[in-house]
């Protein structure tokens, strides 16, 4: 079988932690080199490839097929140029670039070059969320009408810490959490039409907001909030995931994230009921647990990635989502800033 060879700009991290031991698992990649300014020999060595510690070098290994750029999101838009002149198909960690208008330039040029571009939005392939989406989409729980995402660390100052420096990743809490986020629930509501938000640092010191709120009304009249923040303990988070609908719901618990389990709970009516004056919620509850597949959502992405390349074909998602997904964060940002309601459409 054909596979897609892989180099990795900026293998350490979380391309280290998360995503090559998820393109080691797939079928359709192969691993043949990495890039680290700090530690590519050891990188190079723990995983038995050629190791460099500068793209240009890496760029130009006579086996690579494509390129997984995990660096600081400053980096990227210059690394992805790069990528496309050297006839390298890219998969870029998220956010894809900096602002909107540079995502424009890097999708152009990868386009101009014949290439593939996909941005990293791991968590659309959790088998959670991929089930949420087909219970949505059979209609069982109904219309839905109100939607929550959360995700949230403790993320104190960090010497060397690039998310924490406007300059270097473009926002703090917002643009590194909220795009997965705003990616996630149009993946399961549709087209986002308008943003609000309420944008803040509460209690870190540094320049960044460590903390995000944001109202989402999409096309279909749902609404949502997504909370994002820097400054809650990790313990106390459970990254909630929650649909409710006219007949029902479908809430997930700690599928938001890095990793592949979590659980997952519908509740669903099969008909209307009558209103209930006394509003009683101490009743016992219908809830019942669904199961889904639990799959590697770095494998899955990647796979996705690969079946793209070696077909010729555009990504599953996207690159053109990269450029949407930062209009909508910097609609967030402009909210905070005037008390605004921004409109997409």
């Amino acid at each position: 079988m054909k596979k897609v060879r892989f180099g990795v700009i900026g293998a350490g991290g979380i391309a280290d932690r998360r995503a090559l031991p998820g393109l080691l698992e797939t079928a359709s990649c192969e691993l043949a080199a990495v890039m680290d300014v700090a530690n590519a020999e050891d990188l190079g060595r723990k995983y038995g490839v050629a190791w460099y510690d500068g793209e240009e070098a890496l760029l130009a290994h006579p086996n690579i097929d494509a390129v997984y750029i995990a660096t600081p999101v400053h980096l990227h838009l210059n690394q992805i140029k790069q990528a496309a002149l050297a006839g390298k198909n890219v998969l870029v960690e998220k956010p894809i670039c900096m602002t909107s208008s540079q995502a424009e330039e890097a999708v152009s040029a990868c386009e101009k070059a014949g290439v593939v571009l996909q941005e990293g939005y791991m968590m659309r392939f959790h088998g959670a969320h991929r089930r949420i989406k087909e219970i949505i989409s059979s209609g069982v729980i109904g219309k839905p009408v109100y939607a929550r995402a959360q995700l949230a660390c403790w993320y104190p100052p960090i010497q060397g810490a690039w998310r924490q420096h406007l300059n270097f990743g473009g926002g703090g809490a917002l643009i590194d959490m909220g795009t997965h986020l705003f990616d996630l629930l149009e993946m399961l509501l549709g087209p986002i039409a308008k943003v609000a938000a309420v944008i803040r640092t509460q209690v870190h010191d540094y320049e960044v907001e460590d903390s995000a709120i944001t109202l989402l009304e999409f096309e279909n009249g749902c609404q949502a909030t997504v909370d994002t923040s820097f400054c809650v303990p990790d313990a106390a988070s459970r990254t909630r995931l929650e649909i409710y609908a006219s007949r029902g719901a479908v809430l997930s618990e700690g599928t938001i994230g890095q990793g592949k389990d979590g659980k997952l709970e519908v509740y669903a009516e099969a008909g209307g009921k009558g209103y209930e004056a006394g509003q009683l919620k101490d009743f016992q509850s219908s809830f019942r647990e669904e199961p889904f597949e639990h799959v590697n959502p770095y494998t899955c992405e990647f796979e996705s990635f690969a079946r793209a390349v070696l077909a010729g074909k555009q990504a599953e998602l996207d690159a053109r989502r990269g450029v949407h997904i930062l209009r909508i964060v910097e609609m967030a940002y402009e909210s905070s800033k005037t008390g605004i309601t921004q409109n997409l459409r």
